[in-house]
């Protein structure tokens, strides 16, 4: 089904997103966390998840602290997008990320 032989920009692009949606539905993250779990840049991440909404994601930053960048990221609702799915094809989309699915 997922063909990394045969994968678009845009279709990593969209796979990417779903795997962060995935990782933040399971569990509190921040952008260092998501970093250091993913091997992703800051950057990229930010622009991933700035990018939720494009595909009906509603993500929050809860904050949890004085400081700007304490807190978790949240999502509020996946829209159209079946989270169930993207957990049970977990390990296809990291190895076309080329990204280690075992510690997630």
């Amino acid at each position: 089904m997922l063909d990394p032989n045969n994968s678009s920009k845009q279709q990593k692009a969209f796979l990417r997103k779903l795997y962060l949606a995935h990782l933040i539905k399971s569990e509190s993250h921040n952008l260092l966390s998501l970093t250091q779990l993913t091997g992703m840049p800051r950057r990229t991440l930010q622009d991933a998840i700035a990018a939720f909404a494009d595909i009906g994601i509603e993500c929050q930053f809860v904050q949890s602290g004085v400081r700007n960048n304490a807190g978790y990221y949240q999502i509020d609702a996946s829209g159209p997008i079946n989270l169930d799915w993207v957990a049970d094809h977990l390990e296809q989309i990291a190895l076309l990320l080329e990204i280690s699915a075992s510690n997630n």
